[in-house]
């Protein structure tokens, strides 16, 4: 079934790459590496609060996660997975906004403005052809970024074992890299493996992409013009933001699913989950229905300052310049 699902997206992604894709790789491409290169460090804070259960807290907050995580891993445990979405990232962030542009462009009808209705069915069109990508770059991160709230539960619980009085020692695990860990889900569960969590992954991208991209295009509309007709940097850097922030919230809930579903190893007492339903429900029961908006706060600062660069390096046509100075591109 997940073969089937993966070859009609590859086919879709074909037609998007051949019309759409070369300047919004290097849009998509710089963007991305800007923003999670600035906010990697509150996005791990993230996934390690919504990961956490009631019972085993490590962290009270962000700030109280990024000191302690600064403490016990250093400069560069803040950036643990880094590497898999700067990888990752480039063609994430171009395939969702090349996407949207060609759905934007069948959609249209001899150049006119779009309706609300065909809005949103261009930005469901986007969010169902990046998860192809954002799939399997959060599942290898997820494990990356969850490691060391793992290790730290596990020292505490061997320092309350000894009673708090003498020093226990716990082992070290070394974690995995991104290379490891593919290549056991590989041979382990085949490709499967890497897409585990593609339906909350669809769950919580179409959606967001369904809020985003109309609210993004009716704010960015606002406002005084440049002289061709186009927004100003700013707007567009605001509007980003603004429908960033509100599709990143909105989506919260279906995030903590996911991350829980996608995390392969648990800490101490924590839950599993058989799928969606059943991860849903077992939050409710034992966590409460504030637990769908943890890391919420996080996600919004993640998502925010990274979405308005994007849409900044798009409208002011940075891969069009890039492309116009290469041999053999018309200018």
């Amino acid at each position: 079934m997940i073969h089937q699902v993966l070859r009609i997206f590859l086919f879709v992604h074909l037609s998007i790459i051949t019309v759409f894709l070369p300047a919004k790789l290097i849009n998509g491409g710089i963007a991305g590496l800007i923003g999670v290169t600035c906010v990697f460090p509150i996005d791990l804070a993230k996934t390690r609060l919504q990961n956490q259960q009631n019972g085993s807290r490590i962290y009270t907050s962000m700030s109280d996660c990024l000191i302690k995580t600064f403490r016990s891993e250093g400069f560069c445990g803040m950036y643990r997975g880094a590497a898999v979405n700067l990888t990752l990232v480039t063609p994430e962030k171009a395939i969702k906004l090349a996407a949207n542009d060609f759905f934007r462009h069948k959609l249209s009808e001899d150049g006119q403005k779009l309706t609300l209705v065909r809005e949103i069915l261009a930005g469901c069109g986007a969010g169902t052809c990046q998860v192809i990508i954002t799939t399997p770059m959060e599942m290898l991160k997820i494990q990356l970024q969850d490691a060391g709230r793992r290790e730290a539960q596990r020292k505490l619980i061997g320092q309350h074992a000894g009673g708090g009085r003498a020093k226990v020692n716990v082992v070290q695990l070394k974690s995995p890299t991104a290379l490891q860990l593919s290549r056991d889900l590989l041979k382990d569960k085949g490709i499967a493996g890497l897409y585990k969590g593609l339906g909350a992954t669809l769950l919580r991208d179409v959606p967001f992409s369904i809020i985003y991209f109309p609210l993004f295009a009716n704010l960015n509309s606002l406002g005084r013009r440049n002289a061709d007709g186009s927004a100003p940097f700013y707007i567009s850097f605001l509007a980003g933001c603004f429908a960033g922030c509100t599709a990143a919230i909105a989506v919260n809930p279906v995030d903590v699913v996911k991350t829980r579903l996608q995390s392969l190893a648990r800490g101490h007492h924590e839950d599993t989950y058989s799928g969606v339903k059943d991860c849903i429900s077992k939050i409710l029961h034992h966590e409460g229905p504030s637990a769908f908006l943890k890391g919420s706060y996080c996600r919004a600062l993640v998502i925010a300052p990274l979405f308005g660069i994007a849409q900044v390096l798009y409208f002011l046509g940075v891969g069009e310049f890039v492309l116009s100075l290469l041999p053999g591109q018309k200018h």
